[in-house]
């Protein structure tokens, strides 16, 4: 069953690129409301922590390496299939294959640097959310 609320964060490369108000900008013009938002610091154990799911996978190392390079912006989003609209409107991992006008299309730089993370499913959305913001941090 969909639940009404996601979770997203704004990657390194688009929050060192200055492009943290546009993307929130076409988030809440497509009808999210932003339930928990703030810019933090990953450090690569909890970056790992965040990625265990992937930890053997071989891109695993680099994934934690890019994600703890920079500030990232997590966010929790509300709104009717919050899972399903939000994956349609930031794109396809690899924005080369990316919609037009979706966020990856716009602001990604490579399937690597790919500019935002959308969970996948509304338990993972309960678990990613949780794991960067507190009950009392999510309104």
């Amino acid at each position: 069953m969909a639940t009404n609320r996601t979770f997203t964060m704004i990657k390194p490369d688009a929050v060192a690129d200055g492009n943290i108000g546009a993307i929130t900008k076409m988030i809440e013009e497509a009808g999210f409301e932003v339930i928990a938002l703030k810019k933090t610091l990953l450090t690569k154990e909890r970056a790992g922590q965040f990625y265990a799911v992937h930890a053997e996978r071989p891109f695993y190392a680099d994934l934690c390496n890019y994600m703890s390079s920079g500030p990232i912006v997590p966010m929790i989003l509300e709104k009717e299939n919050a899972v399903a609209d939000f994956r349609t409107l930031i794109g396809a991992t690899n924005p080369a294959n990316a919609d037009e006008g979706t966020i990856r299309k716009i602001f990604a730089k490579s399937i690597e640097a790919n500019a935002i993370h959308g969970s996948d499913s509304d338990e993972n959305a309960a678990i990613e959310g949780s794991f960067f913001f507190s009950g009392t941090e999510q309104f």
